[in-house]
C-alpha cells in the first residue's frame, strides 16, 4: 500500500479506536482488530471489553472487564488522542454496552453484533440484544451483522435467500443506524454475496466461498478494515468494497500461516509481507 495514500481529507494518518474483547490465539478480537486496520492504513488503539481463554478450536472462559472501566479506557483515550472512527466488536453485556454508549466520541462507529464465536461459545449475555439495539445500533455509521445476528437483533428467523436479507438490512436500517452492511456467508450455495442497505437504497457486493476452515475472527477483520476505511475518510460504499476485497485475500492466503488445529485465522498481512 502506498504510504501516501493512508491519509484523511485533512493530510493525517487516522486513528481508530477498537472497543471489543481479546482473543489470546491473535484470529480474532482487538488482535484481528489491530492488525486489520494496519494493513488498511491506520493506526489502532483498542479498549477492552472482556479477556478470552480460546484458541482455534473454541472459548473456555470469558473475563468481563467492569463497565465503568471500559467507559475509563475509551474517555482516557479521547482525553488524548484524536479518533476517526470506532470499532465495536464483543460488548457481552447491557451494563457494558450502555456505558460504551454513554462514552463514545462523536465519530463515525462501526458496529460488529459479536454475538456466537466460530467454534459456538455464546459471547453476548441474551438481556443484552436489546440494549445493543437500543443504546449502541442508533449511533453507528454502519452495523455490520451476519445473518444470525440479524434475526437476533429483529427477532425473526434468519433469511435464506437474497430478498430476505434485503428486507432484513432494510428493518435494521429502521432501527437508527445510517447503514447496515448485512453479510451473506450463510447463505448456502458457491456464493457469498453481501448486501449494503443505506440512504440511496440497497447495493450489493458479491463473494466467491473459499472452501476452508482459516475463518476465524472474519467479522472482527471485516470490521475493523471498514472502520479504517471510512475513518480515512472513503465514503461508505467505496469502503464495503476495499474491506471486504482485503477480507477475501486475507481468507485466500490463510493457508501460508500454520495456527493451531480448529478454525485458523486469516492472513491479516496477506499481499503486503513478502
Amino acid at each position: 500500500m502506498n504510504p501516501e495514500t493512508n491519509t484523511t481529507a485533512k493530510g493525517r494518518i487516522a486513528n481508530i479506536l477498537s472497543v471489543a474483547g481479546s482473543d489470546p490465539s491473535g484470529g480474532a478480537g482487538v488482535q484481528a482488530d489491530l492488525k486489520a486496520i494496519s494493513a488498511n492504513g491506520a493506526y489502532g488503539m483498542a479498549a477492552l471489553t472482556a479477556l478470552t481463554a480460546q484458541n482455534t478450536q473454541g472459548v473456555q472462559g470469558v473475563h468481563l472487564v467492569p463497565p465503568e472501566f471500559v467507559a475509563d479506557q475509551i474517555r482516557v483515550v479521547a482525553e488524548d488522542v484524536r479518533i476517526d472512527a470506532v470499532k465495536i466488536g464483543m460488548i457481552a453485556t447491557a451494563e457494558i454496552a450502555r456505558a460504551v454508549a454513554e462514552t463514545l466520541p462523536d465519530v463515525p462507529v462501526v458496529l460488529d453484533p459479536v454475538m456466537v464465536a466460530k467454534g459456538g461459545a455464546s459471547l453476548l449475555a441474551e438481556d443484552a440484544v436489546a440494549a445493543l439495539r437500543e443504546a449502541l445500533v442508533p449511533k453507528a455509521a454502519v452495523i455490520t451483522p451476519n445473518l444470525p445476528e440479524a434475526a437476533a437483533l429483529l427477532g425473526c428467523d434468519a433469511a435464506v435467500t437474497r430478498g430476505a436479507m434485503a428486507e432484513q438490512a432494510e428493518a435494521l436500517r429502521a432501527l437508527g443506524c445510517a447503514a447496515v452492511l448485512l453479510k451473506g456467508g450463510h447463505l448456502d450455495g458457491e456464493e457469498s454475496p453481501d448486501v449494503l442497505a443505506d440512504a440511496n437504497g440497497v447495493h450489493w457486493f458479491e463473494g466467491v466461498r473459499v472452501d476452508t476452515r482459516n475463518t476465524h475472527g472474519t467479522g472482527c477483520t471485516l470490521s475493523a478494515a471498514l472502520a479504517a476505511r471510512i475513518g480515512r475518510g472513503e465514503p461508505v460504499p467505496e469502503a464495503v468494497a476495499e474491506a471486504k476485497a482485503y477480507v477475501a485475500r486475507a481468507i485466500a492466503g490463510a493457508g501460508a500461516l500454520d495456527v493451531g488445529s480448529g478454525h485458523g485465522p486469516t492472513h491479516h498481512f496477506a499481499g503486503i509481507w513478502a
